[in-house]
């Protein structure tokens, strides 16, 4: 007999790129647990090409100092971590990012059912309390996911 949680899938998880980057190029000890997440299944990190491209993109900028050996062996990681989507319709008209740039984290959220969106950037949290309270997903700072993200998975755990 499996376990009552035994056959829903993990949830899906997207990542903007300065949470790739803490991930990825500065190995932030503040994601670390969403790097064991990720790394043990227990979330599925969710890409797309357009997210993929970006992610690319920066790693070339000369503000990171990557050499080429470098900036291959984190795009290799990257896709080793993260999934491409399969894209699913969905009937909710989106809000607008502020930043043009950002609105592809959002869509990618919706279209492969996403549970949360992480970002630090304030364009897309300033939309975390809509996206919410309609049921689609929850955007977040990395922080504030992993404070909910354990306290769902280790309940006595948490201090209160």
């Amino acid at each position: 007999m499996s376990d009552l949680h035994g056959d829903i899938a993990p949830a899906r998880i997207v990542l903007d790129t300065n949470v790739c980057l803490d991930l990825f190029v500065f190995r932030d000890p503040a994601v670390a647990a969403l790097r064991e997440a990720l790394d043990s299944g227990a979330v599925i990190g969710t890409t797309s090409q357009a997210c993929r491209s970006e992610w690319e993109r920066v790693l070339a900028y000369p503000l990171l100092r990557l050499g080429e050996a470098a900036r291959a062996a984190m795009l290799a990681e990257y896709d080793t971590v993260m999934k491409a989507a399969d894209a699913r319709e969905f009937d909710f008209a989106l809000p607008r990012c502020a930043d043009p740039d950002d609105q592809k984290f959002l869509e990618l959220a919706a279209t492969c059912g996403a549970r949360w969106l992480l970002s630090r950037d304030d364009a897309l949290l300033k939309l975390a309390r809509r996206t919410k309270r309609e049921g689609w997903f929850e955007i977040l700072a990395p922080g504030a996911w992993e404070q909910s993200y354990c306290a769902d998975r280790h309940p006595g755990d948490v201090p209160g």
